[in-house]
């Protein structure tokens, strides 16, 4: 993971805190992580892709993560229709890493304002592959399952 990037003045950096992921079989992923990466509008990476430290704690339902990714441009010089895609991948034997699900954050559910600098967001997770372009979406399931993150505006 990358840590914060300088700033200039009036410019506005995200910090995404990826806090746990809900899923049927999450007891079953052992050593998995996220991919952190920011794509314009024609899936084409903006800025450096991350990988998360693997899992923390996993119980039924839950992995727990509490790790934090730094976007490493700031807001005002990421073009107008970015998006922020979390590939969760897990290792699988004699296949190496794959992905289990994904989940995007888009533009629009940021936290608003001067006054709003932290904001909860639960992320819709999809059945992979992960699409860049955002074309076609499939849910990972029907069950209320998502990706918990907090964005945190500095």
């Amino acid at each position: 993971m990358l840590c914060c990037v300088l700033l200039q003045q009036q410019e506005t950096l995200l910090s995404v805190k990826i806090e746990k992921v809900g899923l049927k079989d999450a007891l079953k992923l052992v050593d998995s992580y996220w991919v952190v990466s920011v794509k314009d509008s024609v899936g084409l990476d903006v800025t450096p892709i991350q990988q998360t430290p693997s899992c923390g704690l996993c119980s039924e339902l839950y992995i727990t993560f509490n790790t934090t990714v730094h976007i490493q441009k700031s807001l005002e010089s990421l073009p107008h229709n970015w998006v922020i895609f979390f590939e969760l991948k897990h290792p699988r034997e004699k296949k190496g890493d794959t992905v289990k699900c994904w989940a995007m954050l888009e533009r629009e559910e940021l936290p608003r304002g001067e006054s709003e600098r932290v904001k909860d967001v639960v992320l819709e997770l999809y059945k992979k592959p992960t699409n860049f372009k955002r074309k076609k979406l499939q849910l990972l399931t029907s069950k209320e399952l998502y990706l918990h993150v907090q964005l945190i505006k500095q």
